[in-house]
């Protein structure tokens, strides 16, 4: 018999962590289709494709490439999956229960939000491809142009909440308002936006990918399964990047009233809008020009907002 503590935690990670989070990512994935079309006046797809797209992948042929390493080709996916879904996991439990944080869960977070971009490195230079190791290549430069960006857009949350504990940084904003209210916390919050667009492979940074030049990169080799476990993940990612700068600067998720879940809706749309008008009016950048980009003025935005924490504001 599994204990209460075991229970709740395979409750958090079927739930919030995996279904619910898939069913939120797909919507929204509809939701970003359907307005980008509006926008290039089309009429854009019905709202159940993305659940249609991912099914009818998962019934498809796995294709392995002759000469790749198969083990570690198939489980780049569930790796890049695994990670999402505890990134998802952590994030509601330290808002609906922040005495269940640990000292530097933060930082174990961080740490997880890399993993998919690390999976579709080893997945696309496991297929033996050269345009598949190109955009591996490529995902690699961009993680670390924009790494260090959103360290230190993070380290300004933390100075100004004094904590690494999730838990106590939406303590922090319940009784001292939104971290994005300050000028240091407002820039942050606009760093740190620029590199979730980056961490969703969006425009202008869908640079490894970049279908018309080399053919969806690291992804070129996939099919069946293992390539909708990749887009799943990718529309997980986006609900749970935008609910972790919720977390981190919007004041966290709040559901102990029907109005907590309205504002939750409302911030995460908003968030999910920029997003969406970023993509869809912004040429794809090439890496050099991301490199530079990140490592120029978003860092030094992210200084910036840095020492404007340090004084005060």
């Amino acid at each position: 018999m599994f204990n209460e503590t075991t229970k709740n935690l395979i409750y958090f990670l079927i739930a919030p962590g995996l279904a619910f989070t898939a069913l939120i990512g797909l919507l929204s994935t509809w939701f970003d289709r359907k307005l980008s079309a509006r926008l290039q006046w089309r009429k854009g797809p019905p709202w159940f494709q993305p659940f249609a797209d991912i099914i009818k992948l998962m019934g498809k042929e796995v294709i392995v490439p002759e000469g790749g390493a198969k083990e570690v080709f198939l489980s780049a996916p569930l790796v890049a999956l695994t990670a999402v879904t505890l990134v998802s996991t952590m994030l509601w439990m330290f808002n609906l229960n922040p005495q269940v944080g640990f000292v530097g869960d933060l930082i174990v977070v961080l740490y997880l939000l890399t993993v998919p971009s690390l999976a579709l490195i080893v997945g696309g230079s496991a297929s033996r491809n050269p345009l598949s190791a190109l955009g591996a290549s490529r995902e690699m430069k961009l993680i670390l142009a924009y790494e260090l960006p959103f360290l230190l857009a993070t380290f300004t949350v933390i100075m100004k909440a004094g904590t690494l504990v999730m838990g106590n940084i939406v303590g922090y904003q319940a009784g001292h308002g939104m971290i994005m209210n300050s000028a240091s916390g407002f820039i942050a919050l606009l760093v740190t936006i620029l590199v979730v667009q980056a961490k969703l492979g969006y425009p202008p940074f869908d640079i490894a990918e970049a279908e018309q030049e080399i053919m969806a990169g690291p992804l070129l080799e996939y099919s069946g399964a293992p390539l909708g476990i990749f887009r799943l993940s990718k529309a997980m990612l986006l609900f749970v990047l935008p609910v972790f700068v919720i977390t981190l600067y919007l004041g966290g998720i709040n559901l102990s009233s029907w109005t907590g879940g309205l504002w939750l809706l409302l911030k995460y749309l908003i968030l999910l809008l920029v997003v969406i008008l970023i993509k869809n009016t912004n040429p794809r950048l090439r890496i050099d020009q991301a490199v530079r980009f990140f490592w120029g003025p978003v860092m030094g935005a992210a200084i910036v907002g840095i020492i404007l924490a340090l004084i005060g504001w």
